[in-house]
């Protein structure tokens, strides 16, 4: 593990091209960055190459003039050749000790996790924190896995000391009851992009988490 994980906490922000065209994707991430996101993921499935690098690159400059983390989804190529701060994985993509030896031992490497069983192997996988979820019914990720309620994300707390942030139907109204039981951070994707105006919806959402900010 890098130890970076910490960095992980209170909102992740995640750009979605389920969402957004591709030529949508950096205004997008301006406006949640300007609300205050400290954590952004580009998640863009289908995109080609070339057109999902050069993505990457301008939200990777969006992301450094803010001083937020920059992470991409799946793709180590792009988190490489990006300048991203690290790589988020799926269970059945490249093993996180793998995607390190590409991305250097200072990269934030994620695990997606949907059981505590995973969470558990979570740390000798190579993990620096992982998500977990759908907590509750999503339409974001049509191959999404049944919810595992907070019940599950409480005994998922209990099985790993790295951060985990909850997805999966977590809105501005049940983001408490989530981070109380046991979420480091929250995901939320249709409750942001799709809402009348992202950079005031992300403010609002920071501002529930740390009140004092």
């Amino acid at each position: 593990m890098s130890g970076r994980g910490e960095l992980i906490r209170g909102f992740y922000a995640v750009i979605d091209t389920a969402y957004l065209l591709p030529d949508e994707l950096s205004l997008a991430a301006s406006s949640l960055l300007k609300g205050g996101a400290q954590v952004i993921q580009l998640r863009a499935k289908g995109l080609g190459g070339r057109e999902l690098l050069s993505a990457a690159i301008e939200i990777r400059r969006l992301a450094a003039s803010y001083n937020a983390v920059f992470i991409v989804n799946d793709r180590v190529d792009i988190a490489l050749l990006s300048g991203a701060d690290g790589v988020h994985l799926g269970q059945d993509d490249i093993p996180p000790r793998e995607a390190r030896k590409a991305l250097g031992a200072g990269a934030i490497i994620g695990l997606s996790t949907h059981n505590a069983g995973e969470a558990k192997e979570a740390i000798s996988r190579g993990a620096d924190y992982i998500s977990f979820g759908p907590v509750f019914a999503t339409a974001t990720k049509k191959d999404a896995e049944t919810p595992k309620g907070l019940q599950a994300l409480r005994k998922a707390r209990g099985m790993t000391s790295l951060p985990i942030v909850a997805i999966g139907g977590i809105t501005e109204d049940n983001m408490g009851e989530v981070l109380a039981s046991g979420a480091t951070a929250v995901a939320m994707i249709s409750e942001v992009l799709l809402s009348a105006d992202p950079c005031k919806k992300t403010a609002s959402i920071i501002s529930k988490i740390n009140p004092s900010c």
